[in-house]
């Protein structure tokens, strides 16, 4: 190399480093050294821009990554690709997130997944909320723990409180998802279709969406609903099995029963 540098007319010099920046990659423990060396580094220009990191020494974020000031990024989080952190957010340990978008005011709570969404102003996620590539969750949303998000446009001021996975959806603004709600997108076609929930809607707890489906605005899923057939606005859906009651009833117990003791 320097000898073909050489004849191509070019300088050959040499430039004096401290050995923590200058030393070669030749393994993976020399590999593991730098990628933490440019890390501390990268930790170091956050801080010193006002971005607050609790720990620099357990915290992993790309060169790539833009953060605002006072944002609070706590242990063992990793932060990848092409991220932008706006001022004010606060993410919460082990959390990832990768080429996301978060703007002003943020929380996103422990053990959280994201990649390639965006998430708007002072929505909460978590903790253990997965965001999906395709995603966007609305100004003041909340994403609660165990929710999965996949290409959906979640709207301002929804909320999907636990246990809930939404997948080629849109939801409106202000809707209430219960617990346990999923949208079925998947269908033996092997083909994916999509649910449209409008605003104001209410959603019982264990819903779901046989798609392609839409349910109107401010309608209202009666809970444990299995529903295959679109909703208009302001009604009501009910679809479940009708519940029966035996009054005094006991089961007979079978002649052959017997009681075995444990006891020697």
């Amino acid at each position: 190399m320097i000898e073909l540098c050489k004849q191509d007319g070019g300088s050959v010099g040499a430039v004096k480093a401290p050995k923590r920046v200058s030393f070669g990659v030749n393994n993976q423990q020399e590999l593991a050294q730098s990628t933490r060396i440019l890390y501390r580094r990268k930790a170091k220009q956050l801080m010193d821009d006002g971005v607050v990191i609790v720990d620099p020494a357990n915290t992993y974020i790309d060169e790539s990554v833009e953060i605002g000031q006072a944002s609070v990024i706590y242990p063992n989080v990793m932060i990848r690709g092409n991220t932008k952190i706006a001022p004010y957010c606060v993410v919460e340990s082990s959390c990832v997130i990768s080429s996301a978008q978060l703007d002003e005011g943020v929380i996103v709570k422990a053990m959280s997944h994201l990649e390639n969404c965006i998430i708007r102003e002072r929505a909460e996620l978590g903790p253990y909320a997965r965001i999906r590539p395709e995603s966007e969750v609305g100004k003041e949303a909340r994403i609660g723990n165990f929710v999965e998000l996949k290409k959906v446009k979640f709207g301002e001021g929804s909320k999907a409180g636990h246990l809930t996975y939404l997948g080629d959806a849109e939801i409106g603004k202000n809707v209430n998802i219960g617990c346990g709600t999923i949208t079925c997108n998947y269908a033996a076609d092997k083909k994916k279709y999509r649910t449209e929930i409008g605003d104001g809607s209410f959603i019982g707890s264990d819903s779901q969406f046989v798609a392609p489906i839409k349910i109107g605005k401010n309608a209202i899923i009666g809970s444990g609903s299995t529903i295959t057939k679109d909703v208009p606005d302001n009604a009501l859906a009910v679809a479940r099995g009708k519940q029966v009651v035996k009054e005094n009833y006991k089961p007979s117990s079978p002649s052959n029963l017997k009681t075995t003791s444990l006891e020697n």
